[in-house]
């Protein structure tokens, strides 16, 4: 039954995370970030991500990736994706080239184990009563990280997308991309497919993540009005890989 092997795709998950967040944390305040994070860090995100393929039945299917490639050439890279569960949080960093820093709410840094290991890995935390002080952190800080290699994601929906859903786009990562002279590249990724959200049983089945060609802002055009072009991207882009969703 497939709500036995989702619940022991989460035991797995839970019982494996806290060895390896408690190693990743300690490791982090003597071995280079490089070690604690492809060493430590991504091989548990690949672990899971096979774990939920080789048990949950769900296998995923990716397209476009050299174009992330062609746009990290040269240009710092904030990677502006579709929402709709856990699953992408988890695949990004497990197949991709280069360190990834998500924007995230701080208090995930709160979460024993996981959130622990998060606050230890230089990504971007976002402390959302602050307000414009936030705004002026995440700024620095995402642009010393681009500086250092790393590849920024941000979920312009701020928070998971039912599947066949739209949600507002936020502007904060095409201002962020203004600021930084960063370029955005849009992402479809029809995860709600396969692990729906505030769901804790998986479906079998084929995730699809589609990779679109670097967006980069043009003269005089407004964070509003560069985030309109990412969001007509990924969201015509989901109609065609996930195209029963949108039927209706």
């Amino acid at each position: 039954m497939q709500w036995v092997r989702s619940a022991l795709i989460f035991l797995l998950l839970a019982v494996t995370v806290i060895p390896v967040a408690s190693i990743l944390v300690i490791a982090s305040f003597v071995a280079p970030y490089r070690v604690t994070y492809f060493w430590i860090g991504r091989p548990w995100l690949q672990f899971s991500i096979t774990t939920i393929r080789w048990v949950g039945g769900v296998d995923c299917r990716l397209t476009g990736y050299q174009n992330l490639l062609d746009a990290a050439a040269g240009n710092r890279v904030i990677i502006c994706s579709k929402h709709q569960s856990t699953f992408e949080t988890f695949f990004f960093p497990s197949v991709m080239t280069n360190p990834i820093a998500y924007v995230y709410k701080k208090e995930l840094n709160l979460v024993p184990f996981f959130g622990w290991a998060i606050g230890r890995l230089h990504m971007v935390p976002i402390d959302r009563s602050a307000k414009g002080d936030a705004w002026q952190r995440v700024a620095r800080i995402g642009a010393r990280l681009m500086d250092q290699g790393k590849w920024i994601i941000m979920f312009p929906e701020a928070t998971r997308a039912p599947r066949g859903e739209q949600l507002l786009y936020k502007s904060g990562a095409a201002r962020l991309a203004l600021e930084t002279g960063a370029v955005i590249v849009p992402v479809a990724a029809a995860t709600g497919r396969c692990w729906p959200r505030a769901s804790w049983t998986f479906v079998p089945g084929t995730v699809d993540v589609s990779v679109g060609p670097a967006l980069r802002a043009m003269k005089d055009e407004s964070a509003v009005e560069f985030m309109g072009r990412v969001e007509a991207w990924i969201e015509a882009e989901m109609r065609l890989i996930d195209a029963e969703a949108y039927a209706s």
